[in-house]
């Protein structure tokens, strides 16, 4: 099997997607959304890439999105590529350690961010609070 068909089988098959990384939402108030997700949804603050240069709780193009893990980055842009979905692509860089974005629109013109996100440890900005 030359590498041409193995390519081409790998990219007819299921992406390599390991699981959602995040969701982006704009909002009117950073400040009382993260109130209301702490509060209702006990969720924690983490830590933001120092890179990122605007405001938010913790995200990255200003726009809403979903976000998908992967673990092969150069096989979905082949892929896609392939199928002529235009992308873009971007590097998040916190402390010598580097993530890599892609970004694409699905046809109704929802963005969509692949990542290798868990290059990033999550760190809380402030101790978790235990569920009862």
């Amino acid at each position: 099997m030359g590498v041409e068909t193995v390519q081409e089988e790998a990219m007819s098959s299921m992406p390599p997607l390991m699981s959602l990384n995040h969701v982006s939402f704009m909002c009117r108030s950073v400040s009382q959304s993260v109130k209301f997700y702490q509060e209702v949804l006990g969720f924690v603050s983490i830590k933001r890439p120092s890179s990122f240069s605007f405001k938010g709780a913790c995200d990255h193009p200003k726009d809403n999105h979903i976000s998908f893990q992967c673990s092969n980055m150069k096989l979905l842009m082949l892929k896609l590529k392939k199928m002529g979905v235009e992308y873009v692509t971007a590097k998040v860089e916190e402390e010598g350690i580097q993530v890599d974005q892609l970004f694409f629109h699905d046809p109704d013109g929802n963005m969509i961010e692949i990542c290798n996100c868990d290059n990033l440890p999550v760190l809380p900005l402030s101790p978790c609070r235990r569920r009862r």
